[in-house]
């Protein structure tokens, strides 16, 4: 089996670093090394690493330090030049990987030999309804997420490389000194330029937060701009589909949502980055006979998903059905709406109408912005 390194780049991620590491050593497969690069943070990053670190003697976890150049690229570009993994598996600090990532990357490169680049699907861990956003975001990526006819761009929060096909590209990427473009879309384009072969699996699956959807309007146009920016930078590509419109169609509600689920999510004290794959970390925990106990709310959250089971099992079996199938998953909304409603968060009903009033002022912008963006 490859061995599939992890790297991370990290700037100030004191919320999240913690729940990434977690996600992504508790894995079917464990990975053959996970790199956070740190880049001058001025936070409890590098603390909470290096305390991990301490804590998981068994993980293969690594805290680097790029400190020549601020930004993402060079960051990135340190982990990935000092990984030693067969493939090179490249994150955000926030991301939550599902148990089973590290198995199926690993499977995909050595299923077929002449992949170079992979990527698959991601749903919102801190937003509801994940299954819904995750069969969104597969059809999403699968139609329009192209380039040159049809081949994969991969997705930087969830995608995956090849060392060897890094090792060729890695002096030609964008430099982005200005900041204007996707990093991740560059690579693409360097690998296809290069004639390589990226993939999509819909099974190589991530979570990721919604947050930068919590951004004013005019920052966010600035970041769908960048698509429209990187393939300025690469004339020789081009792409039928503008993924960027459909996100543009989505921010609105998604913005207006956002911050209504943060405060119904502090109101219960749910972290959702542990929420998010935690039955399949349960199951795994329990047939490995390893300990949740580093996980918070672990024994809240594992009582819950047998009553859950239990319920599910008695459901279908008083109406007939195979009690081991999987239903789909409510994600608490019924729960929350109840919450919305409630006295106990007159703050997140007040909130609604002045987010809703943001909402129809964010949406009449968008047929401008789409306009903006068109090639």
């Amino acid at each position: 089996m490859l061995k599939v390194s992890i790297i991370i780049p990290a700037w100030n991620e004191e919320g999240r670093i913690v729940d990434c590491l977690l996600n992504a050593t508790r894995q079917t497969v464990a990975p053959h090394e996970v790199l956070v690069v740190d880049n001058r943070s001025t936070d409890r990053t590098c603390e909470l690493v290096q305390q991990f670190i301490d804590e998981h003697p068994g993980t293969p976890v690594k805290l680097l330090h790029q400190n020549d150049e601020q930004g993402l690229i060079p960051t990135r570009n340190y982990g990935l030049d000092h990984a030693t993994g067969d493939v090179l598996g490249r994150v955000d600090a926030d991301c939550m990987l599902k148990p089973d990532w590290v198995e199926i990357v690993s499977g995909i490169f050595t299923e077929d030999a002449e992949a170079m680049g992979a990527t698959g699907p991601v749903t919102y861990y801190d937003m509801p309804i994940h299954r819904i956003s995750l069969k969104g975001d597969d059809a999403v990526r699968r139609k329009s997420y192209r380039a040159d006819g049809g081949q994969v761009l991969l997705f930087g929060s969830n995608m995956a490389l090849r060392a060897s096909a890094w090792h060729i590209i890695s002096g030609e990427v964008c430099e982005d000194r200005e900041d204007k473009m996707h990093e991740d879309i560059d690579i693409s384009l360097h690998l296809l330029g290069r004639g390589m072969k990226t993939v999509y699996s819909s099974r190589m699956i991530c979570g990721i937060s919604a947050r930068r959807m919590d951004t004013k309007f005019r920052s966010f146009h600035d970041y769908m701009l960048r698509f429209k920016n990187t393939f300025a930078a690469h004339p020789e590509h081009w792409r039928k589909r503008k993924s960027e419109h459909t996100l543009y169609l989505m921010y609105p509600w998604l913005h207006a949502l956002y911050p209504i689920y943060q405060q119904y999510l502090e109101h219960k004290d749910i972290n959702p980055a542990v929420r998010i794959w935690f039955k399949e970390q349960i199951r795994l925990a329990r047939k490995s006979g390893e300990s949740l106990d580093d996980l918070s709310g672990a024994a809240e959250l594992a009582d819950e998903e047998d009553d859950d089971e239990e319920k599910a099992a008695a459901a279908a079996i008083a109406s007939g059905d195979d009690p081991h199938v999987d239903g789909a998953d409510s994600d608490g909304l019924d729960e929350m709406d109840a919450i919305i409603a409630g006295p106990a968060t007159d703050k997140v009903g007040n909130n609604t109408a002045k987010v809703g009033n943001d909402t129809a002022k964010v949406a009449s912008n968008t047929a401008k912005a789409a306009h903006d963006t068109a090639a």
